[in-house]
């Protein structure tokens, strides 16, 4: 079972791997790392937006055709690595601050912080102001970390979620299967409560308990999320949203049938929902910029909602 800080390991030993092999092949690779060679593809479509510089220069230029691996800039990244004052500072700050974070396993912490030790050594003066610095993670961070602590250890979580379709705080049990990132942050699980495999975005975990029970998930098939996280099902309802210049957005943000240029230089976006009455906070986000046009009924309770918010505005002026 692989969450974000073994993916962020095998990144890692990744690097290592291929500045010695050149021309790997891809199903070579994933045998190594045991893992399938979708995760692989995953993994290579990160690399090249990490390097050697906080300022962005210098980034691994690694790329694949599908079946070998190629990192054309080997030579260049291979270089003794040196930190400019604000670059040691950002580092030391952020280490600490992720030493820091509740549910870490000790192994990490204590790893990271003979880390932070040698850089503190390394960058002399620079480690004196980081040492004034403090980052407080909100709460998404140390949601993070319980989780990830629940998939290490193998155990059942409780969670307090607000569900954005029902527009209401729900309790769960989920047998945690996997983190996924994007755009922001999910935990994959089973859902006891719902006896299916859900996702849950972790900003909306209101609260999260790490149980003693032991997790259990039925064994699944990976998802695959080649088509993006949500990907609809093409029995679910069509959704029909206009926007204007300013609500554009909306094409990139959720998977759609069709985009359709309108003369305003806006667009009629046909998307699918399994639960369209979810779509109700995009209207209201949207405000001048869209508005939903189909099907009549949903767009009725979003005008509705609308209004609402309106007068509720208005009354909290008086």
């Amino acid at each position: 079972m692989s969450n974000a800080i073994d993916q962020t390991r095998r990144m890692l030993s990744l690097v290592t791997y291929l500045r010695e092999r050149p021309g790997a092949e891809v199903a070579e690779v994933a045998r190594a790392f045991g893992i399938t060679e979708r995760e692989l593809i995953g993994d290579l479509n990160v690399l090249p937006m990490c390097g050697t510089s906080f300022r962005g220069g210098d980034l691994l230029d690694i790329d694949t055709d599908g079946e070998r691996i190629w990192w054309h800039n080997v030579d260049d990244v291979a270089q003794p690595l040196r930190l400019a004052a604000d670059e040691a500072t950002a580092l030391l700050v952020a280490a600490r601050a992720v030493a820091g974070l509740p549910g870490l396993r000790e192994r990490d912490r204590q790893a990271l912080t003979r880390a932070v030790a040698k850089i503190e050594d390394a960058a002399g003066e620079s480690a004196e102001s980081a040492a004034r610095i403090g980052v407080t993670f909100e709460a998404e961070g140390t949601v993070f970390a319980d989780i990830d602590r629940a998939l290490s250890e193998g155990r059942l979580i409780w969670l307090r979620y607000w569900s954005h379709g029902r527009g209401e705080l729900t309790e769960r049990e989920v047998d945690p299967i996997r983190l996924v990132t994007e755009g922001h942050t999910y935990l994959e699980g089973w859902c006891r409560t719902s006896e299916d495999r859900r996702t849950f975005r972790l900003d909306r975990i209101a609260e999260i308990k790490v149980l003693d029970e032991p997790a259990n998930p039925p064994r699944l098939q990976p998802r695959d999320l080649s088509a993006g996280l949500v990907a609809p099902d093409a029995d679910d309802p069509q959704v029909v949203v206009e926007v204007g210049p300013g609500g554009r957005w909306v094409a990139e943000y959720y998977t759609h049938d069709s985009a359709e240029e309108l003369p305003d230089g806006g667009l009629r976006i046909t998307l699918r929902s399994a639960e369209p009455s979810g779509l109700r906070p995009l209207a209201l986000r949207l405000g001048r910029d869209g508005r939903i046009t189909a099907p009549p009924q949903l767009a009725e309770q979003a005008r509705t909602a609308a209004l609402a918010a309106l007068e509720h505005y208005r009354d909290g002026q008086v």
